[in-house]
């Protein structure tokens, strides 16, 4: 049997469980310790050996695709102003962007767990195993 190498998140939803909190802010993002939630997700994700990852949001989920994106350079002059003592948070904002090969899709359609699998199925052949994480399974 093969190995998945793709893995779609289903990150579409309102997050109106986690109210306010999530009038402002994805649910996804919401940070657990040190990091948002979905960044766990995707870190267990490539340790698995996930190399796609496409990611199904909406309108109101831009944060994260900003969050696994290439930081900007204006992010970047301001860090390395601060001096060494500021590398390792080059370091990490750049990982983030090299961890895996990111999709996103806007969701079209109702919402429901079938949705997301429909709106990736052109990414996926029909013989190729795949992960799917449901937005429930990760954030209530």
């Amino acid at each position: 049997m093969r190995k998945p190498t793709k893995a779609i998140i289903a990150a579409a939803g309102f997050g109106t469980r986690f109210l306010p909190q999530t009038k402002a802010m994805p649910k996804e993002m919401l940070p657990l310790i040190d990091k948002p939630i979905i960044q766990y997700v995707v870190e267990e994700l490539v340790e698995a050996g996930i190399k796609d990852i496409i990611i199904i949001g909406s309108a109101n989920k831009r944060a994260i695709e900003d969050h696994f994106d290439e930081p900007n350079e204006e992010l970047l002059a301001n860090l390395r102003a601060g001096g060494p003592k500021k590398q390792p948070f080059i370091d990490a904002v750049q990982n983030l962007a090299e961890m895996a090969n990111f999709i996103y899709i806007r969701q079209k359609g109702p919402y429901g767990n079938a949705t997301p699998l429909a709106c990736a199925s052109h990414l996926i052949h029909h013989d190729e195993p795949v992960i799917y994480i449901c937005r429930r399974l990760y954030c209530g």
